[in-house]
């Protein structure tokens, strides 16, 4: 017997609904969470993966927020706002008695210094990381005023319809400006922020450890203590939970998903999200830089396949960057078919009868990244049978985000979570030419300047229907001149332990730890 089969014979027994889980009960108070990689930085300006924002949220938060189950934007550490007729002007009124974690003052000027120093190449404290979301998040900023202690605007340089949107991501966090100006560079492995946990500590490679912020604005935080560890392989983390040394875990194994829906000692969630996972194409890159390539690449790959057998229905096929059934999706495309007839015939059009050769680099696990080298390994069959072979290439998550930087992939796995239904927070980003890496996410380095267009125009108006049309012709020029291999949109799941209360997956991919108490 295999170590694998092993492994699986085993894990059907302890999730069996007559078996006992073996337990081995955390302390009282604390809550101990298996994330699918090690975050790689806590400073919210700099994190690109979820991982990062998963634990870094629960420590610093936004001006703007969504409240649970709802990507609606409600007030956060602004308890209203304003804006402006011509769209250029947005002012809001901050929370009073609110102290970051040092006991200095949440105020305007701490709103100020913790924008300006991501988009003000001359700000002290610029130099201190890198800010690889400042172009698209805050790249339309004119300047960031105190009016008051209490009051701060934001003058933009034209509208952006998705402005509020923005605020409510994790670079727009508000940090205390006095943790950064004594920690610099460290602040990133210590934050201070307002939010519901204070940092305690981080052992690399092992854990990372919050405590409750006993004065926390908004509502009692009921966990006293949560431990984050990083469990790449997705067998030993259902293990740990089954055996009682995790109360929760994100990521769950595909195979298992039927069976812990009906395994009575834990409780799984399912939640659909703003998210897409793509297989990356360098389009700037021979032979990726013919769209007829990327066509033939598109038409070679069985991504039901991959939803049915390799997914077991946790993602559902995608025809786009944009999530099916929102208000910016164009509902009448359709995901590309697989036709591997086709992809050779536009591969022979191209001028690549017999193929060709190429890399696709793979991270071992990460956020959003589902089952990233099963579904790498199902892609490599699909193209060699159509005459590009591949050489799969995997990396430790923080080294894949890292080398990405270099423009020198080929072929690369990858997700995204919008963190709302706009679809600004999606093709903007990863897409628009501006925002080519190493200065922001579109390591496709993806170019249309009509594409570009639609995008731009569509952040000028606020009504929602102009809005969607025009993001239905972006996405319409995706679909006949692709920059990826669309692959699918992740249905989220999640499994606790009973002793877990209260805790709801979010659709915008939040771990929000602070809903729940302890049994």
């Amino acid at each position: 017997m295999s170590v694998t089969t092993a492994w699986l014979a085993l894990v059907a027994l302890m999730i069996g609904p007559g078996m006992a889980v073996p337990a081995a009960p955390q302390p009282a108070g604390t809550l101990v969470v298996g994330l699918v990689a090690e975050p790689v930085n806590l400073d919210p300006a700099q994190v690109t993966d979820l991982n990062s924002n998963r634990v870094g949220r629960r420590i610093v938060e936004t001006l703007a927020t969504f409240p649970d189950e709802s990507t609606q934007i409600v007030p956060g550490l602004a308890e209203s706002w304003t804006v402006s007729k011509d769209g250029l002007r947005y002012t809001f009124k901050l929370r009073k008695g609110i102290s970051f974690h040092d006991g200095t003052p949440l105020n305007a000027e701490a709103v100020k210094f913790s924008i300006e120093r991501q988009i003000n190449a001359e700000h002290p404290f610029n130099k201190l990381g890198k800010y690889p979301f400042a172009n698209y998040f805050f790249g339309n900023v004119k300047a960031v005023e105190v009016v008051d202690p209490s009051t701060v605007e934001f003058v933009l340089k034209e509208p952006r319809a998705s402005f509020l949107a923005i605020l409510t991501a994790g670079a727009a966090s508000i940090v205390s400006p006095t943790a950064v100006k004594k920690l610099g560079v460290d602040y990133a492995l210590q934050p201070v922020g307002t939010g519901p946990f204070r940092y305690v500590a981080w052992d690399r490679g092992q854990r990372v450890v919050l405590e409750r912020n006993a004065q926390y604005w908004k509502s009692p935080v009921k966990v006293e203590r949560v431990i984050y560890r990083p469990i790449v392989e997705d067998q030993a983390r259902l293990t740990e939970l089954l055996t009682g040394a995790l109360d929760l875990i994100v990521g769950t194994p595909p195979d298992f998903v039927a069976q812990l829906e009906n395994n009575p000692k834990v409780t799984l969630l399912k939640q659909v999200g703003a998210h897409v996972w793509y297989l990356g194409i360098n389009n700037q890159k021979k032979p990726f830089d013919d769209k007829r390539v990327r066509q033939a690449l598109n038409y070679a790959v069985n991504k039901e396949a991959i939803v049915r057998d390799v997914l077991k229905g946790t993602g559902s096929m995608s025809a786009g960057p944009v999530l099916p059934g929102t208000w910016g999706a164009d509902a009448g495309l359709k995901p590309y078919p697989y036709d591997p007839e086709r992809a050779r015939k536009l591969l022979a059009d191209a001028g690549y009868p017999g193929g060709f050769t190429t890399s696709m680099w793979v991270p071992e696990s990460g956020s959003g990244m589902q089952s990233p080298v099963a579904m790498a390994t199902v892609m490599q069959s699909n193209l060699k049978a159509v005459g590009v072979n591949v050489t799969l290439q995997t990396f430790e998550w923080g080294a894949f985000i890292a080398k990405l930087r270099s423009k020198e992939q080929e072929l690369f796995a990858l997700s995204w979570m919008a963190g709302n239904e706009d679809p600004d927070m999606v093709m903007y980003p990863l897409l628009h030419s501006s925002q080519w890496t190493p200065g922001g996410p579109n390591r496709a380095l993806y170019k249309s300047d009509t594409f570009d267009e639609l995008l731009h125009q569509a952040r000028l108006t606020t009504d929602q229907a102009k809005r969607a049309e025009l993001y239905r012709q972006a996405q319409r020029i995706l679909a006949d001149d692709p920059p990826w291999i669309f692959v699918d949109h992740e249905i989220q799941t999640a499994v606790h332990s009973k002793r877990v209360q209260g805790f709801k997956l979010h659709p915008s991919f939040d771990l929000r730890v602070e809903t729940i108490s302890l049994k």
